[in-house]
């Protein structure tokens, strides 16, 4: 008899009846790399089913993610984080300018802030997604979702928005014409639809609490990177 070397439950076949690990792993190969890659871009279980799947059915997708089946739907903290990448990647190749402009000192801590909110946006989203998660718990207050629950809807719902800024970056950077309002206003749009689908699809006020949730939780966090930019200078000076 052998012993799991995750669990340590003794095993007689190749797989541990107890938690499923492998006996033994093969060892890595440009097989295991094909088949990762695959992984990610299945159109039934990877990042373009979920990006169809969050364009066409945003609310009851999710909804099943929470309570049905969570392995068609790419994890959500991932997909932020790549969606997010590839934004940047794609700003940083045509030398797209930031989507906030602020008029703040260059030195200042806040303009530091900003610049690493620009430069770390799947991280900086899921912090937005924090303050805008609040609003959303605020205003829907009557559902039975926790923070956390809304957190995850927030990093699908915007993880979408930014693969549409990405899109526009990139067709920004080929025509050299300025999309960044328009793919601003498609975003936000997109995300308040996705977000009202999510609680009632067929109430509007869904929909318009939706959008002053989005709105008022993206602002407050810009409002508290400067802030606390501003007390950081305060106190270092």
């Amino acid at each position: 008899m052998n012993t799991c070397n995750k669990c340590q439950f003794e095993i007689s076949n190749n797989y541990c009846s107890n938690c499923g690990h492998p006996v033994a792993l093969k060892r890595i190969s440009s097989h295991y790399l094909l088949h990762e890659l695959e992984h990610v871009l299945h159109f039934e279980r990877g990042i373009l089913y979920t990006v169809r799947e969050l364009l066409l059915r945003p609310g009851t997708n999710i909804k099943r993610f929470f309570s049905e089946d969570r392995s068609r739907l790419v994890k959500p903290v991932i997909f932020i984080i790549v969606t997010s990448l590839i934004y940047t990647v794609v700003s940083h190749f045509f030398h797209i300018e930031a989507m906030v402009n602020h008029d703040l000192a260059a030195q200042s801590t806040s303009a530091k802030i900003m610049a690493w909110t620009e430069s770390h946006m799947g991280y900086s989203n899921i912090l937005v997604g924090a303050t805008i998660a609040l609003f959303i718990k605020l205003f829907f207050r009557n559902y039975t979702y926790n923070y956390f629950e809304i957190l995850i809807l927030l990093c699908f719902v915007m993880g979408f928005g930014m693969l549409i800024f990405a899109v526009f970056a990139l067709l920004e950077g080929i025509t050299h014409i300025d999309f960044k309002k328009t793919s601003a206003i498609l975003s936000i749009g997109y995300c308040t639809w996705a977000i009202g689908h999510f609680f009632n699809a067929k109430k509007i006020s869904s929909y318009i609490k939706a959008f002053f949730a989005y709105i008022l939780g993206m602002s407050s966090y810009y409002l508290l990177a400067i802030l606390l930019g501003s007390l950081i200078d305060l106190m270092l000076n």
